[in-house]
């Protein structure tokens, strides 16, 4: 199943409307990305690791991420995919990029109609 980052910023505002509050969301995110660079740390060889699975551990580190940067953003009536899409294209000329992340997604798509 897949999910777009529209599906995810209204799931998570109905979770937290009635109580969620940016700075405690804040709080957590900080947090999680604590505890994915302690993974990236152990990856790099940094810290010391066990028998962990890092690769897992990361993936859900990063899910947590991204679980808190859009709760933050719902519950502030940010839409993050126009605005990273804007963001991208504003970066694409002023770093030279020979595509933006619009065309990008619009050429994968057409690629996988194909």
């Amino acid at each position: 199943m897949n999910i777009t980052i529209e599906e995810l910023q209204a799931y998570l505002y109905d979770h937290y409307k009635d109580g969620g509050i940016d700075q405690s969301l804040f709080m957590k995110l900080v947090e999680e990305v604590g505890e994915t660079a302690e993974v990236l740390n152990k990856k790099a060889g940094r810290k010391s690791a066990g028998e962990e699975d890092l690769q897992a551990q990361l993936g859900n580190e990063l899910a947590d991420v991204i679980h808190y940067v859009l709760a933050i953003a719902a519950l502030n009536g940010l839409d993050m995919n126009d605005i990273i899409i804007e963001k991208d294209k504003k970066a694409s000329i002023k770093y030279h990029h020979e595509t933006n992340l619009e065309q990008f997604v619009m050429q994968l798509r057409k690629d996988k109609k194909a």
